[in-house]
């Protein structure tokens, strides 16, 4: 299944990369130095942070799953994504960086203050009704900040810059701008890989894993930042796109066994996926405005989080 998987994923960048074929083809005719700099300028860096950023939320939907015990803790649903954003826009049009550096660092920032908040609300081990209440008014709290930033912003068009980002976009971004979300994300993914096995172990409950040598509180306290650093940095650059780190990590497990810490890297690519089908939809959509990627996953994403709960609480109450 991980080499299907590695399949699709390749099939899809490739797919990504290169259609729709007419315009390079034009291009190509009239100079193929022309079609050169569509592809690397233009569809390269679009291409590297769709899957990046749907890796990104894979992993750390998986680890954050495996950290709270809840299959419901995700980037979004836990407000980090929200965080995130609320992060970037106050570095961008309150504190003025406009270097991309600058402001994943400002989404990592924002990240991880509303993963400590969850902590801080909910606990490590809260249980369903408690995570997502918790989680959505974190949401809710930024997702207020975030308006309120942008409406008192020194310019008077922010509100108009900022909705196509905040919904998910990938369009017009440059090399700099994907190097600065993608470098930190995957440092920090990795360093998240490295940490299946005690994920895993933790599962069996923290007197168990302290038995094995195993620090739960000290590696909560890492998963939950590297989680910020991966989730933030590329929020700022791509804005806040929901249900992939919800959805990619339901099918990870059922490729791990049930194995929490080892479904990251299977979410990973399943995450990577996603998005490339849902970004693949935007581009194919004939509209003069186009629709933020967002919209598309939470389309899909949606009618999962509604089974999940359902099925939760048949769980529950049997």
């Amino acid at each position: 299944m991980r080499l299907l998987l590695l399949a699709l994923l390749l099939i899809g960048a490739a797919a990504h990369l290169l259609l729709p074929l007419e315009p390079l083809r034009e291009a190509r005719s009239l100079d193929p130095g022309l079609a050169e700099l569509i592809l690397v300028q233009l569809r390269l860096p679009r291409t590297l942070l769709v899957i990046g950023y749907g890796a990104v939320l894979g992993i750390s939907g998986a680890a954050l799953q495996a950290m709270f015990a809840n299959p419901l803790a995700s980037p979004d649903i836990s407000g980090a994504s929200s965080g995130a954003a609320l992060g970037a826009v106050i570095g961008g049009y309150w504190l003025g960086l406009a270097q991309p550096l600058a402001l994943a660092a400002s989404g990592a920032v924002g990240a991880l203050a509303t993963l400590a908040m969850l902590v801080v609300l909910a606990g490590r081990r809260a249980d369903t009704a408690t995570l997502l209440l918790a989680g959505l008014a974190i949401a809710l709290a930024a997702g207020a900040g975030t308006s309120l930033a942008l409406a008192l912003a020194p310019s008077p068009f922010a509100f108009y810059d900022a909705y196509d980002w905040l919904m998910g976009n990938f369009a017009d971004r440059s090399l700099a701008q994907a190097a600065a979300a993608l470098i930190p994300a995957a440092i920090a993914s990795v360093l998240l890989l490295r940490r299946s096995t005690a994920l895993d172990l933790t599962a069996l409950g923290e007197d168990v894993a302290a038995s094995l040598g195993l620090k739960p509180r000290r590696l909560g306290l890492e998963v939950i930042a590297l989680s910020a650093i991966a989730v933030g940095a590329c929020v700022s650059v791509a804005g806040a796109i929901g249900f992939v780190g919800l959805v990619a990590p339901v099918f990870g497990r059922h490729l791990s066994r049930g194995h929490p810490g080892k479904a990251m890297l299977p979410a990973a690519m399943i995450g990577a996926i996603l998005l490339i089908a849902a970004d693949l939809v935007v581009r194919a959509i004939p509209l003069d405005r186009p629709i933020p990627v967002g919209v598309i996953t939470a389309l899909f994403g949606t009618p999962l989080f509604v089974w999940l709960v359902i099925n939760m609480r048949q769980r529950v109450t049997s």
